[in-house]
């Protein structure tokens, strides 16, 4: 049901309690718009963090972080899960996590997070969402010095935004492999898993992501 569909549905219930005296759908309209707010909320939750990665970063400092944004994603996540909206419950939690892990660089805080979602989400088969949980996840396992952990994750992660359709995405997890490899001594696939990141991400015109490639091959 769509969101304007969940609108006019309360609005009709909302006239046959007033005009009719029928209340039986009253909790059935309140669960509608709690479903339209939850969505609502993460959809601005995302905004925020878009103009998060868009802004420029100070010299040696991230991006202010807007205090509104994790009030936005715990929001959704509390009415996915007196919903028991499974799916959605799996991406609020991803986002929560994420933003932990790179607006406030705790990953201690952010993998369980993280787990939770990538367990919702295959639970649901919910690609997309669970994709973005493995790569986190093996950004995690990144920074703690877990090497063949994070190439896993983010092999698994590239292989499901694959099955979607997500070729900016792969073409985003082929720098954090790129990176692996060269902690592992291995420069000569880094810069050839660059080489290929980098036709994809001009194939589909991902400017931002091909901007991050150059700087990964300037630093490998």
């Amino acid at each position: 049901m769509s969101t304007d569909d969940r609108i006019e549905r309360a609005r009709e219930i909302y006239e046959r309690a007033v005009f009719g005296g029928d209340t039986s759908a009253l909790i059935d309209a309140e669960e509608d718009l709690d479903a339209v707010e939850a969505d609502v909320a993460l959809a601005r939750g995302l905004i925020l963090h878009a103009r998060f990665q868009s802004a420029p970063a100070d010299a040696g400092s991230l991006p202010a972080e807007d205090p509104a944004e994790l009030p936005l994603f715990e929001r959704a996540l509390e009415l996915y899960r007196a919903l028991g909206d499974t799916r959605g419950e799996a991406e609020a939690l991803f986002w929560i996590g994420c933003l932990h892990q790179l607006m406030r660089r705790d990953n201690e805080t952010a993998v369980p997070y993280l787990e939770r979602s990538c367990r919702l989400a295959a639970q649901t088969a919910d690609k997309p969402t669970r994709s973005e949980a493995l790569r986190h996840l093996g950004i995690a396992a990144h920074a703690a010095g877990r090497l063949d952990e994070a190439r896993e994750r983010l092999e698994e992660s590239s292989r499901l935004r694959r099955e979607v359709g997500a070729l900016p995405g792969v073409a985003s997890n082929m720098i954090g492999l790129a990176y692996i490899a060269a902690a592992q001594d291995r420069r000569a696939d880094a810069l050839a898993t660059l080489d290929e990141a980098h036709a994809i991400a001009r194939a589909h015109g991902a400017h931002a992501i091909a901007r991050h490639i150059e700087q990964a091959r300037t630093q490998i």
